[in-house]
């Protein structure tokens, strides 16, 4: 039956973006340490669960088209859980679905909050190296790129490199 696959995939939902909880908390502790390489390991992990997503999320379509037609309803793309929890009638399969949506949506927020963190530290970090870079080498308005000299005053000599008079 659909319903109980939908049941499955929302599940597998879950566990999927627990997993990237997880790994957002590992991020977090390396952003922290400034460790590079677990960064890079992470950062793989995470492509590999967010390409699963994306495949659970096609197969959540297809369970609610199925669960659709097996109600006699035309299946729309669009039809959301919350959609669907308006016309189940069963008691116990809306209560299911009901708790099965409310866990996702409770660890999508956590896993929100988590990557909101990493992204402070992340432009704390990235203001860190540019402060780092302006005390080494000087602030960025200093004279860097070539600008086309300007109609000089005749009497003005620009100043060169070295000191000609010593």
């Amino acid at each position: 039956m659909a319903f109980e696959a939908l049941i499955r995939i929302m599940a597998a939902l879950n566990d999927v973006h627990l997993s990237l909880l997880e790994l957002a908390e590992l991020k977090k502790a390396a952003l922290i340490q400034n460790d590079v390489e677990a960064l890079t390991q992470i950062v793989t992990k995470e492509n590999k669960w967010i390409k699963q997503i994306g495949e659970l999320d096609a197969d959540r379509v297809e369970a609610i088209g199925q669960f659709m037609i097996e109600k006699n309803f035309k299946p729309n793309k669009r039809v959301t859980v919350s959609d669907l929890t308006k016309i189940i009638f069963d008691a116990e399969d809306k209560k299911k679905l009901i708790e099965a949506q409310r866990q996702l949506l409770n660890t999508i927020r956590k896993l929100r909050e988590q990557n909101q963190l990493n992204q402070q530290l992340i432009e704390h970090s990235l203001a860190f190296v540019n402060y780092s870079l302006d005390l080494i080498v000087g602030p960025p308005e200093d004279d860097v790129l070539y600008h086309r000299p300007q109609h000089q005053p005749s009497g003005y000599k620009r100043p060169g490199l070295f000191d000609t008079r010593a």
